[in-house]
């Protein structure tokens, strides 16, 4: 029997973007057609581009990988951080330190595949160890900060690099 996958996605004006991971379908179930949802964009500002260049050499060593999120839990005594346990396909977890707890509850992330860079430092935040950084696209809409961790198929495999 085969299935279809069906994301479950609350509305917009929702805090938490999905209510359940994934609900599967039959195959000779009705497929519901919706329209697509416009998004006002005319609200939003976004940070003006940097006017200093960076030159491909230095840019090109940024490692960026596709990562899968195998937990993720609140950081105690942290109202902001979120302390992900990472598959970066070495073999081994990473750990990264992300404040984005205000946007996503740590369960809903896990099992997700984010980008992260993979060859920062490591950087000691409230006694733990981050080792990379997961990246977001951040704006502001009727003066409220809005993030969005980035999120890509889930077919990408641990460790695929970025170019």
């Amino acid at each position: 029997m085969m299935y279809h996958f069906v994301p479950t996605m609350k509305p917009l004006e929702s805090d938490k973007k999905f209510d359940k991971p994934v609900q599967a379908v039959s195959e000779d179930a009705p497929v519901e057609e919706t329209a697509p949802v416009e998004i006002d964009f005319s609200k939003v500002e976004i940070e003006p581009l940097f006017k200093d260049t960076v030159d491909f050499e230095t840019f090109s060593k940024s490692d960026f990988r596709a990562v899968k999120i195998k937990d993720c839990v609140a950081v105690k005594k942290s109202k902001k951080l979120l302390q992900f346990t990472l598959d970066d396909g070495t073999g081994e977890d990473r750990t990264i330190l992300s404040g984005i707890h205000a946007y996503y509850e740590p369960e809903e992330l896990i099992g997700k595949t984010a980008i992260a860079i993979v060859n920062l430092p490591p950087r000691n935040m409230m006694g733990i160890d981050s080792c990379g950084m997961l990246i977001s696209a951040v704006h502001e809409e009727e003066g409220e900060e809005k993030l969005h961790l980035l999120m890509v198929d889930d077919h990408i495999p641990a460790g695929a690099k970025l170019y």
